[in-house]
């Protein structure tokens, strides 16, 4: 299970959107903004990553085995708590659990001390960037342009977004194979 904290932040800045689509009025402003999140939002899923950092509590079994965390990239893993059975949390000493962020940006944790009916309640932040200035400026770009797409296409149905799209995203697509 994950809850996702919500940062409000957007991947790109509605004055970057409204600059491409050459609209200088503020009447649009809710919609493209609507526009940018829901792109922001088919970019995180197409590239398997989460774009700007934010807050994630994932709760996972308490089996002694590693287990992956669903969010990526993990840039840090802040508390590492059990649940019991009834759900009453329990903190953990240091010793009680591994934690682990390897390489590829994937999180890992494990107890080190299962017990039945325990979980493993695990609080860490995930995201590319800090902020949306900090993402790889392909991502911004096909964000703005799928966002600009929708406004543009309104009414019209479309299923494949434009392939430049695809095309900037690709390079930073990560995928689990089972």
């Amino acid at each position: 299970m994950v809850d996702e904290s919500e940062s409000g932040a957007l991947a790109a800045s509605l004055a970057e959107l409204k600059a491409y689509l050459r609209i200088e009025t503020a009447g649009e402003d809710a919609v493209l903004a609507g526009l940018l999140r829901s792109a922001a939002a088919l970019c995180e899923q197409f590239t398997g990553q989460w774009l700007v950092r934010r807050a994630v509590g994932e709760t996972v079994a308490c089996d002694g085995s590693w287990q992956r965390l669903a969010a990526r990239p993990v840039a840090a893993i802040d508390e590492v708590e059990a649940v019991d059975g009834e759900g009453v949390v329990l903190a953990l000493p240091v010793e009680a659990y591994a934690i682990d962020i390897d390489a590829a940006g994937d999180g890992w944790v494990r107890s080190t001390r299962a017990r039945a009916g325990e979980r493993l309640k695990i609080r860490y932040r995930a995201g590319m960037a800090a902020e949306m200035n900090g993402l790889p400026e392909p991502l911004r770009q096909g964000i703005v342009r799928l966002a600009a797409e929708h406004f543009s296409a309104r009414g019209a149905e479309s299923a494949a977004p434009p392939a430049v799209v695809s095309a900037l995203w690709r390079p930073f697509r990560r995928m689990r194979l089972a």
